[in-house]
């Protein structure tokens, strides 16, 4: 069963047309939805930003934001892993954020994902936004 049900409420991600992007997980399809939902304007993975170069000038190592959007011009990463895994998500953060400070970024945490979900009616199977 689909975790995108209707509640009636004509207000539910379920009700936007679905992204003809492929989602690296449902997560960011679902966070696309809510986007959607609001007529908020968003790219998928636009762009890699380098974080590191070989001697050459090639970049090595990259990173590459969830989601742009063009109407705010904002970057947004969801960081939805567990938290044992969300410590070298947050490092590249911060090299992209040292790297290119004009470019703004929000990250999205578990926790205010879920809760996001949960406000919209969107019920992730076996996560509740209060444990996270």
């Amino acid at each position: 069963m689909s975790p995108l049900l209707d509640d009636g409420s004509g207000r539910h991600p379920s009700l936007s047309p679905p992204p003809s992007e492929r989602f690296a997980n449902l997560s960011e399809e679902i966070f696309a939805r809510l986007l959607s939902l609001y007529d908020v304007a968003w790219v998928y993975e636009p762009v890699e930003f380098p974080l590191a170069w070989d001697e050459h000038g090639s970049p090595t190592r990259g990173f590459r934001p969830d989601f742009y959007l063009p109407d705010s011009r904002t970057f947004i990463e969801l960081t939805v892993l567990e938290q044992r895994l969300v410590t070298r998500k947050n490092r590249k953060v911060r090299e992209f954020r040292a790297l290119y400070p004009e470019v703004p970024l929000e990250v999205v945490y578990r926790r205010d994902f879920l809760a996001l979900a949960h406000r919209h009616g969107v019920s992730l199977a076996g996560e509740d936004p209060r444990a996270a």
